[in-house]
């Protein structure tokens, strides 16, 4: 991995612009890593990349759209009582749009299939990707994600107040907000680094090309518009590998268990005190994870080209 590895812009055909980082070996077998509700490419931690290259793998990671350095939509935000009701408007885009982006990002840098992983919205985003195009998935990892099944997975009242705060409309409050939700968030085993998460939100202000905040509602209604993903997950072929914590106040652990349920095959991984947050102490155990159950599948010529 290089020091720095440069943003770079894939224009897909659809007219949306994905920012995504590209590092490793362009011979070694890709990891797709897909953020979060509201987090861009840099949420991961270069700690947490280097790690996955240093066991082998070339590791892109994106910016989904409507953040970050990605396109942001111009269609409205939904209104506050749209979010807490489920009620997408009428142009909202879904989680399919999301994941066609993810392969469109593939077919832009020729990879023809990757382990894909994705975290709380991501791992929805990658579930999608893996039911709908399952030749383009070695490997699904879910973390701390659910099926959009309103039954499970959904977060505590605690939470639900922190995220009816007024949205940030600086610097300064884009930190101290993310500051207060990864704090309760973070679980009982794994107290954040004040520093570490203030710098994380600052460099995330400054990297989004568009509203925050409305961007942030946009993939809320996306996940509202994709509504019960139960059914489909049924249809993944690809092994399959769930990660959650015992202590998520933001994606309830039964998220996890309902994902393990619906997909019959997969392996489910439960750790103890953690909660929605992937803190440095476990990098090196959740990339020995990812590392372990792609390379059970095996590489899967990732390096070959799409004619």
């Amino acid at each position: 991995m290089r020091e720095h590895d440069p943003d770079q812009v894939a224009r897909l055909s659809s007219g949306i612009e994905i920012c995504f980082r590209d590092s490793g070996d362009a011979h070694d077998p890709a990891v797709l890593l897909v953020a979060g509700l509201g987090e861009d490419l840099t949420s991961w931690g270069d700690g947490f990349v280097r790690s996955l290259v240093s066991l082998g793998f070339r590791v892109i990671r994106m910016d989904n759209r409507d953040v970050g350095r990605s396109t942001f939509d111009r269609t409205p935000p939904p209104a506050l009582w749209r979010q807490l009701l489920a009620k997408p408007r009428d142009d909202a885009y879904s989680l399919v749009a999301m994941a066609r982006d993810c392969v469109a990002l593939l077919n832009h840098l020729r990879i023809p299939a990757a382990h894909v992983v994705g975290r709380s919205m991501g791992g929805m985003i990658a579930q999608t990707v893996a039911a709908s195009n399952p030749t383009r998935v070695l490997s699904l990892t879910s973390i701390y994600s659910t099926t959009g099944d309103r039954k499970v997975g959904q977060p505590a009242l605690s939470t639900m107040r922190l995220l009816a705060g007024p949205a940030a409309r600086n610097r300064t409050d884009a930190v101290r907000a993310h500051l207060r939700i990864t704090r309760h968030i973070a679980g009982t085993g794994y107290p954040i680094d004040d520093a570490v998460e203030a710098a994380i939100a600052a460099q995330a202000w400054d990297r989004a090309a568009g509203d925050p905040a409305a961007g942030v509602a946009r993939q809320i209604q996306a996940i509202h518009a994709s509504g019960d993903r139960t059914a489909r997950l049924a249809r993944i072929e690809a092994p399959t590998l769930v990660i959650n914590g015992d202590r998520d106040l933001m994606v309830a652990p039964s998220g996890g268990t309902a994902t393990v349920t619906a997909i019959r095959t997969a392996q489910h991984v439960v750790i103890p005190g953690m909660g929605h947050h992937l803190p440095e102490a476990l990098t090196d155990p959740i990339t020995q994870y990812i590392a372990q159950h792609a390379n059970s599948v095996g590489e899967g010529g990732s390096h070959v080209e799409i004619a």
